[in-house]
């Protein structure tokens, strides 16, 4: 590991669990160490047609874009789109 990679936590929900076959997984990133470069691996992992290229993301709970830079042992969430009633 390059002492510029981060690990996070990647927590997936619904369809992206089904799809990657897990619910939680941990990521090394190098390079791209952004919220929107988990989703790029979670896509390519899931397949393009299940993960949108912009869902909701959250880190450490708190809902963030793409742009967001992460830190080593950031808990990042993959949500699904939401219903409401």
């Amino acid at each position: 590991m390059s002492p510029d990679a981060v690990r996070v936590r990647v927590l997936l929900f619904a369809r992206y669990r089904d799809a990657v076959g897990q619910d939680e997984l941990e990521l090394t990133l190098e390079g791209d160490r952004t919220a929107g470069g988990v989703v790029e691996r979670i896509r390519a992992l899931a397949g393009d047609t299940v993960v949108p290229p912009a869902p909701l993301i959250a880190v450490n709970r708190v809902h963030v874009g793409a742009d967001a830079v992460l830190r080593e042992g950031d808990e990042v969430a993959i949500l699904p789109p939401l219903a409401g009633g």
